[in-house]
């Protein structure tokens, strides 16, 4: 690996220059130079370094490994992703794997490096939390994936190594409406208490707050939700939202809509295109922090604002799929594996809902899974090939094969249709019950069930 020397226009400054050719992706050969290095030894690491991220074995060095993930994914994920994944890579992976090489990092290094993260304790005894653990392990499972798909790896260490850390929505902070009208009454300035009230009463995410226009605001008392509001290394972006469902209209209530009308009706100048609300997501969460110890509340972020709208939501006796649908999440086991734990007796409001499907035959004197078992064979019996359903989203159909292991999706026309062609299967049993009252509830039970280890008979 040579290195030249050269002396700047002073005459005196000595620098370093690293010369050097590659092949790139297309066969064709380049030279790559680059000046300005203090000492040899900096040029040839530079050299190092450089042909180190070509190779395409897993031989490369971990911090090379993460240099071509991360341009990869460039191009791919959206810069709040990207700079989210920079923040954990560069704080909680590189230090600990930088220098070595992918094919080095075996179970053992893992476990040293989990078991340290999970014994850390901050000045005030804080551990990090677990959700936290969860997320830095996934991402350095993530990068060894890819290692494994682009740079032979035999396999992903970290699936042998276990899991750190664990997604458990029972940690979630909320507050009830009590608490969050105590909130509301401590704050002073009107456009702080506007962008709260619309965080609680909405649901929405803080982005999608902070990208809302006037021409957002509909006459129907509806807020369309259709992009998100980030601030990345100081550059302002407008993004699509979080999922494909997230783009959503959502009603309010009557004394919001006209909140919103009024604090609009103020700001001098406004265009239908201009943000409402100038905040950062930073700020929202400095915010609520003083105010509620102002308040004398449990601290919770910004983010538990949207949870605890959920709560609020499954405490005025919505279902699931309606929660799910107000909160834009892409599928509705999603909204169950976050806040199924919200519903008080869950398996008591299981055997009631079970007691509204009008299936002849189906008491509440049986046992709940004596209820979906006989529930599941009659629903199954009008169909010749009986896929179980799992969810509905829009005038969408979601069925799952049980022998296929694989989702379909048919409309809710379509399904008619097929209701109608196959041989004593009653139409209106079939659409109009499954769309409009017990089974599409309890077909999301069943699914929910099945994910926390109902018997697979069941589906």
């Amino acid at each position: 690996m040579p290195a030249y020397k050269y002396t700047l226009k002073d005459g005196k400054t000595i620098r370093w220059r690293a010369k050097f050719y590659v092949t790139d992706w297309t066969g064709a050969r380049k030279q790559i130079c680059k000046r300005g290095f203090k000492t040899q030894r900096e040029a040839k690491e530079y050299e190092r370094l450089y042909l180190d991220q070509q190779n395409n074995t897993s031989d490369i060095l971990f911090s090379s490994l993460v240099e071509n993930y991360m341009e990869d994914m460039l191009h791919r994920l959206k810069p709040t992703t990207m700079d989210n994944k920079q923040f954990i890579i560069s704080g909680k992976l590189l230090p600990y794997f930088g220098r070595l090489r992918v094919c080095d990092i075996d179970t053992i290094k893992i476990r040293k490096w989990q078991n340290e993260l999970i014994s850390y304790r901050d000045e005030n005894g804080k551990p990090f939390s677990q959700t936290y653990l969860k997320t830095v392990n996934n991402q350095l499972s993530a990068l060894m994936n890819y290692a494994v798909s682009h740079y032979r790896l035999s396999q992903n260490p970290c699936k042998t190594a276990g899991n750190m850390g664990w997604s458990n929505a029972e940690e979630m902070n909320i507050w009830t409406q009590e608490q969050y009208e105590q909130f509301s009454s401590a704050i002073q300035k009107s456009s702080v208490k506007l962008a709260f009230d619309v965080l609680f009463y909405t649901g929405m995410r803080s982005g999608e707050l902070l990208a809302l226009t006037p021409a957002d605001i509909l006459p129907s008392k509806r807020i369309d939700i259709n992009k998100s509001y980030a601030k990345v290394k100081g550059e302002e972006l407008f993004l699509e939202p979080k999922t494909p469902k997230a783009k959503r209209c959502i009603s309010i209530p009557g004394f919001l809509y006209k909140d919103i009308q009024a604090y609009v009706a103020k700001l001098y100048g406004i265009e239908k295109g201009d943000r409402i609300f100038y905040f950062t997501k930073s700020a929202l969460d400095k915010e609520i922090k003083r105010i509620a110890g102002k308040a004398g509340l449990p601290l919770i972020r910004v983010l538990d604002l949207r949870h605890s709208h959920a709560s609020l939501l499954i405490e005025m006796g919505f279902n699931i799929l309606m929660v799910s649908q107000c909160l834009g999440h892409e599928k509705v086991e999603t909204t169950w594996q976050t806040y199924a734990h919200l519903y008080p007796d869950k398996e008591k409001i299981l055997a009631a809902q079970l007691d509204t499907v009008k299936v002849q035959g189906i008491t509440a004197n049986l046992t709940i899974e004596d209820q979906l078992a006989e529930f599941m064979a009659q629903f199954q019996s009008h169909l010749k090939e009986p896929p179980a359903l799992i969810d509905i989203n829009n005038e969408e159909i979601i069925r799952w094969n049980p022998k296929r292991k694989e989702k379909a999706f048919v409309t809710a026309e379509e399904f008619k249709q097929e209701a109608q062609s196959k041989e004593g299967m009653d139409t209106s049993l079939a659409v109009a019950e499954i769309f409009q009252t017990g089974y599409l509830e309890l077909c999301g039970m069943v699914y929910f069930l099945a994910s926390r280890g109902l018997p697979a008979k069941f589906l």
